[in-house]
């Protein structure tokens, strides 16, 4: 259970139950569907995120980003969600290989890392965590997975994207608040746009910012 700053009550089952509801709809009629993790892909190259590098894709949902990071060589990927719909619908479509993939159904905000990671990977979370206080467990978390001198890639809804998505509301940010947002020990390394088309055709646009931890 989390109490917001505004004094409600938010419960993980709470978050569990909306995002399984959505992921059982085609995953192609989501608005966030994206058939290539392109954008993700180049970010890890820039960064130049290798092969041996442990991964934790953040949200991943039913994204292909783990089947391509293997394909790439890959044998450290994480994939966490709080929906266990999402994931199982992920690790079916990898058929075999999906056992080549840890599954982490988690609240991101209550996870207890276990372990660090090269890579901390988060496409359309961060965005959905409009209480200050769901943004410090977020951060709390990362400080706890990612590896000295790692890198993350944060995707969200740039300053002129939607308000709202899938019925919740977002906060929108671009490359500085990002940084601002992370800290002092974040280096900016690039920052993107992205206008990504949904299904409908309705254009979203997206910041994409990709930093190194600097210890």
């Amino acid at each position: 259970m989390f109490v917001l700053d505004s004094g409600v009550v938010v419960s993980s089952a709470d978050t569990r139950t909306h995002w399984d509801r959505a992921y059982r709809r085609d995953p192609a009629e989501l608005s966030w569907y994206q058939p290539e993790p392109v954008v993700s892909l180049e970010l890890i190259d820039e960064l130049a995120v290798a092969p041996e590098h442990g991964v934790v894709d953040v949200g991943g949902g039913t994204s292909s980003l783990a089947g391509r990071l293997l394909e790439r060589g890959f044998r450290d990927v994480t994939v966490l969600d709080v929906s266990p719909v999402a994931l199982a619908a992920a690790r079916a479509r990898l058929g075999a290989r999906g056992a080549e993939v840890t599954w982490l159904e988690r609240d991101v905000r209550s996870w207890r890392p276990e372990r660090r990671f090269d890579l901390w990977h988060d496409r359309a979370v961060l965005h959905f965590l409009v209480d200050p206080g769901d943004r410090r467990r977020y951060l709390d978390t990362l400080a706890a997975a990612l590896a000295p001198g790692g890198a993350v890639i944060v995707a969200t809804f740039a300053l002129d994207g939607p308000e709202r998505c899938s019925g919740l509301p977002v906060v929108r940010y671009d490359g500085s608040a990002l940084g601002e947002l992370l800290g002092p020990a974040f280096e900016l390394v690039v920052e993107r746009r992205e206008e990504a088309r949904t299904p409908s055709g309705t254009m979203q646009p997206f910041t994409w910012a990709a930093f190194r931890h600097t210890p």
